[in-house]
């Protein structure tokens, strides 16, 4: 059998494979004795047929099915060999006229290869990595919050800026369909004014794009996945069921015992400082997500190299359980390649700083993330035993390595970058973030 490769440009290949009688005949003979004693023909004694009409009847499909497998096996070892670094999988060219009876057979398979590039981790960029505090007039809207969230329901008949509104948020199209409780006030102020004056029963439309200030509150309130919240922009009714007013709670060790266990806030001031705190951590993680993602855009937008594109989307029809036409795998295609080019770039930024993930790096990253999450549900000394207990059930769920997996390399380039590419620093607070996020 002779193999070769044959150059298209930098990521596309053709591999071309000439099979001939000797590299198959003898499994195919083989095929055929063994089939002898089974073959039913009429006429004949079942295993009495001559080998004639075996081969007459039979030869033809074993012939094909041993060819098949003699050159999937040499595709196989020959992409090893090469080290063929691929994108999706070989495509094997349809030829109508193929003639499986010739002295010699040629099969031709297309292959798109992974671009050659470098990556500058270290080029002069506009990022900046925010530092966001939790500045007095949050704190003292938390506090409100929890003397309101503590404090005693009365029903109203009309709403009003501080009204509490029980309903559903619906829109079928776009899949949105959930009752929650809601403060008039965690609305955009722009929005606000649209569920003021509000009765019982009423059904208020309105936009998704700028009915909070935070869009991962659509997460919290509609039920948005993450994956889905930015950008959204669709009309969704709400239909209010309830609407309460409230008498605050007092801020006393009683109410401060029961937030945070006993005696860990006794003042006032203690429960702002632990507000901050708590405010000012989760600020952290969504700084690092903007940075990770202005990271992403930054090293797609200054690393150019070349797709195998036209190879991909005629791939991305032979994969899945639903075959795509040529018209959605351009659409998918356009989809995905912004992914696809970080998904490259991240690999390489990796390589390039000798950083690998290795399954320690998981279970390391998911017992703290067991560990955080525990806390906030008040298991705050949790112990090694319980928490490595969680760990290995999460990590007996391939679905979890995956999604895990992820995170952890998006923690390893967010250390990358924050060490070699030097962004600016820049402290602000929570409605400057929100502004720099959203452009609001």
């Amino acid at each position: 059998m002779d193999i070769k490769r044959v150059a298209i440009d930098a990521v596309n290949e053709t591999i071309v494979m000439n099979v001939v009688h000797m590299d198959y005949k003898g499994q195919v003979a083989k095929r055929i004795n063994e089939k002898m004693p089974l073959a039913q023909v009429k006429g004949f004694r079942k295993g009495a047929v001559p080998k004639d009409l075996v081969e007459k009847q039979y030869g033809k499909g074993i012939k094909q099915e041993e060819i098949k497998k003699v050159v999937d096996l040499a595709l196989e070892r020959y992409i090893q060999s090469e080290r063929l670094n691929l994108l999706g999988t070989p495509l094997a060219k349809v030829n109508e006229n193929f003639d499986w009876d010739a002295e010699e057979l040629t099969f031709e398979y297309e292959i798109g290869l992974v671009p050659n590039f470098e990556i500058d981790l270290e080029a002069k960029n506009n990022i900046v990595k925010y530092i966001v505090t939790a500045d007095d007039k949050l704190i003292d809207g938390q506090v409100e919050r929890i003397q309101k969230q503590f404090g005693k329901a009365i029903p109203q008949e009309v709403s009003d800026a501080k009204s509490d509104l029980t309903g559903t948020f619906s829109n079928e199209a776009s899949g949105i369909n959930n009752t929650t409780t809601i403060s008039v006030d965690a609305f955009s102020k722009k929005a606000q004014k649209q569920f003021v004056g509000k009765k019982v029963g009423d059904v208020v439309t309105v936009s998704t794009k700028g009915l909070f200030d935070d869009d991962h509150q659509l997460m919290d309130y509609l039920k948005v996945g993450h994956e889905g919240v930015h950008g959204l922009d669709v009309e969704v009714n709400f239909t209010i069921e309830a609407i309460n007013g409230s008498e605050p709670a007092e801020l006393n060790q009683e109410l401060f015992d029961k937030l945070f266990g006993e005696g860990k806030v006794a003042s006032l001031d203690d429960l702002k400082a632990k507000i901050k705190e708590d405010a000012e951590a989760q600020f952290a993680q969504q700084a690092d997500q903007k940075l990770l993602l202005d990271v992403q855009d930054f090293l797609i937008e200054n690393t150019k190299f070349d797709l195998p594109a036209e190879f991909l989307k005629k791939w991305l029809q032979t994969v899945g359980e639903k075959k795509l036409s040529a018209e959605e795998a351009e659409v998918e295609y356009a989809r995905s390649e912004k992914g696809l080019r970080f998904q490259l770039i991240e690999g390489k930024a990796l390589a390039q700083s000798n950083i690998q993930i290795n399954f320690e790096d998981l279970k390391e990253f998911t017992s703290g993330a067991i560990r955080q999450q525990m806390a906030q549900f008040g298991q705050t000394n949790p112990t090694e035993e319980e928490v490595q207990g969680i760990v290995a059930r999460v990590l007996s769920n391939q679905d979890e390595v995956k999604r895990l997996s992820e995170q952890v390399v998006a923690a390893k380039m967010l250390d990358i970058f924050k060490e070699k590419a030097n962004p600016t620093t820049k402290e602000v607070t929570y409605e400057e973030f929100i502004a720099a996020s959203y452009g609001e």
